[in-house]
């Protein structure tokens, strides 16, 4: 039976999520297959929970717990943000050749930098909102954005997730304060044009070769757009399958696959678009979705009528 080490925790405001994917994963892998420990990662501190104790491990997953050697040449990812969504963690086990279940380091490293993965979807002919990048210490002149967007707009942190520090700004005196909400998250901050229209959120996984496609969902939040809070104190409703015609379905499935192809995403992946006037506009892509009850990726699967334990296997042997 294979060691695998479920990999979670992390630096970001993400923390208490990833706990949480974590848990769904240690609860439904497959124990005739798989030996489950959980990693917790803080602050480069690397710890093994054995017995309900946590025990000190490092990056070369070796350990020694109550005399018992203890090492993994394989890692269930389920740490959002980072060190693993940008790509820094993979570097790590690249280089001690431990094998993962999520997107390699250059990937990563590309889809967690929101801007400049989308002005690359930009000159592939995908549609992306129009937006400029700021550092959170540049003098930013009112006049230049008003030029340049009209209102309502949105400005958020360009590298962090569980749309923490987003704000949908409606008049041009809030633009100050939301910026310096973003810029708790990171120190460059997004300043994009509002997209209104039907927000939904499509999944993707292999299954050896074979690229599957899921049910698409519907997100439509009680709030002005689907930030934390709606996202995980019920503030929303997810629908799936999406309330959109045949033809969006389609159009966002091939948009989907396509963007998986071409990017050389891997694992389990979540991309997220706004549908304006039939066009699909990429809000982001999430190389390490949540998986936690809550989460879109788990009911997506249980509508198209996978158990998560048979899931988590193909992940792990892909």
């Amino acid at each position: 039976m294979k060691n695998v080490a479920i990999i979670t925790g992390g630096d970001s405001k993400e923390f208490d999520i990833s706990l949480k994917s974590a848990e769904t994963v240690y609860k439904n892998i497959d124990r005739e297959k798989y030996n489950p420990f959980l990693i917790l990662i803080k602050n480069n501190k690397w710890e093994i929970k054995v017995d309900n104790k946590l025990h000190e491990i490092d990056s070369s997953l070796r350990t020694k717990v109550n005399g018992t050697e203890l090492n993994f040449k394989d890692v269930f990812m389920v740490l959002h943000g980072p060190p693993a969504e940008n790509g820094e963690l993979q570097k790590s086990l690249e280089k001690n050749k431990i094998k993962y279940t999520c997107c390699d380091s250059k990937t990563s490293k590309l889809t967690f930098d929101k801007f400049r993965c989308n002005q690359l979807l930009f000159t592939k002919d995908y549609f992306i909102a129009n937006s400029i990048l700021i550092s959170k210490d540049d003098v930013i002149s009112i006049q230049d954005i008003k030029t340049n967007f009209n209102l309502p707009l949105i400005i958020k942190p360009n590298q962090a997730g569980s749309s923490n520090g987003i704000s949908l700004v409606k008049n041009y005196e809030e633009i100050p304060d939301a910026i310096k909400l973003a810029s708790v998250h990171d120190n460059e901050i997004i300043i994009e044009e509002y997209i209104k229209g039907t927000e939904v959120s499509c999944g993707i996984f292999k299954i050896k070769d074979q690229i599957n496609l899921l049910p698409i969902t519907e997100i439509v939040s009680e709030n002005d757009f689907f930030d934390y809070d709606a996202k995980y104190n019920n503030k929303s409703e997810e629908i799936t399958p999406a309330r959109i015609t045949n033809t969006e379905t389609k159009l966002i499935h091939q948009t989907t696959e396509k963007i998986y192809k071409e990017l050389g995403l891997k694992g389990i992946c979540r991309i997220d678009f706004i549908i304006k006037n039939g066009k699909p506009f990429v809000i982001e892509i999430n190389t390490i979705p949540g998986l936690s009850e809550k989460s879109i990726i788990p009911k997506q699967l249980k509508v198209a009528g996978y158990n998560l334990k048979e899931v988590f296997s193909i992940c792990l042997e892909n």
